[in-house]
């Protein structure tokens, strides 16, 4: 049996899998299967996949009818054979040490359930849409306790890069299908489970921005879907702490349209914190605005930020610490 079971899906990838197959088959580990999944590709996808197969048998081409990305990934994690689940998509790049690197944090400390790596960001010139910011932010969170501190700012992997134990699956279950990110959703689950999570610190794999990408082009991606599912898990874990009522920061339009998914998951909000100091002391729809210097000391109650302008969570944090607020004690980033 293999010790590391890659799961690869791909949907007219005629253009890029040839490129992501073969970075797979450059690894410096050689223990592995590449479970290349065609979901119903209507180009040379098909081809590409079994002429890899044809001159490497670790390589196990999956033909299935188009079901999207939740059912082939799910497809492949039942024919997965390794201890180890490792993810990769048909328009990235692994560099040549990445399972390795991998499979040794994952073999060296049991606690691990997963195992990420930093990502170089290929994008598109002039229209990124946030990737190159939101890949130096993911990059940025390593450790388990930053990513568990961090996991409802935003999804804190890069799908492609990570490899987990496949009794998570199996204890825990797979994707879901729905109206949200397939990825995001499975991390918070696992997460609100307890699995320990970290990142390997070297660039292992190149994720392209392409405009072709389902992250750029399906619904289950907008920003929205993702402060619906976080929503959830985020309410969950609230509730776990005893703050069953909340402050939100954040007064605007947005950040009281994304905290009406918490009311919706039971959770009280108390009153907005706002940067205007006109705007203290009025009401949003009979809640009270409060000037953010007017917060007390912490430990009086949990505040909740959803403000999700660049840089506006530095500021936040910032201002909070200074008051001797602590994260996660006293206060949480959700944007």
């Amino acid at each position: 049996m293999p010790g590391i079971s890659v799961v690869l899906p791909a949907w007219n990838a005629e253009a890029t899998l040839g490129e992501a197959i073969a970075s797979i088959l450059a690894q410096t580990e050689p223990d592995f299967e590449l479970i290349v999944l065609d979901d119903g590709s209507t180009d040379a996808t098909a081809a590409i996949a079994a002429a890899a197969a044809a001159r490497d048998p670790r390589v196990r081409p999956v033909w299935l009818p188009h079901g999207g990305i939740v059912a082939a990934l799910n497809h492949g994690l039942a024919l997965a054979r390794g201890a180890y689940v490792a993810r990769m998509d048909a328009d990235d790049l692994s560099a040549p040490g990445r399972l390795a690197a991998q499979r040794q944090a994952l073999d060296a400390d049991p606690a691990l359930g997963l195992v990420a790596c930093l990502v170089a960001h290929e994008g598109l010139a002039g229209d990124t849409r946030g990737y190159a910011h939101h890949v130096a932010w993911l990059n940025g969170l390593v450790a388990p306790a930053a990513i568990q501190l961090n996991r409802f700012v935003e999804s804190p992997f890069a799908h492609p890069s990570v490899m987990f134990r496949r009794t998570l699956v199996e204890r825990l279950g797979g994707y879901r299908d729905g109206p949200f990110p397939e990825d995001y959703e499975l991390w918070l689950r696992w997460l609100d489970a307890g699995v320990a999570m970290a990142k390997v610190p070297e660039v292992l794999l190149v994720w392209r921005d392409r405009p072709d990408r389902l992250s750029r082009t399906h619904t289950r991606y907008d920003v929205e879907a993702f402060y619906r599912v976080k929503a959830c898990y985020l309410a969950r874990w609230l509730r776990s702490r005893g703050h069953e009522q909340i402050v939100v920061w954040g007064a605007g339009k947005s950040s009281r349209q994304r905290a009406a998914s918490l009311v919706a998951e039971g959770i009280a909000i108390r009153a907005f914190i706002d940067i205007d100091p006109k705007r203290g002391g009025s009401h949003s729809r009979g809640t009270p605005i409060r000037y953010y210097e007017d917060l007390g000391p912490p430990g009086d109650e949990f505040v909740v930020s959803y403000v999700g302008r660049r840089g506006a969570g530095d500021f936040i944090r910032g201002v909070l610490v200074a008051r001797g607020w602590v994260e996660g004690e006293h206060f949480l980033l959700a944007a």
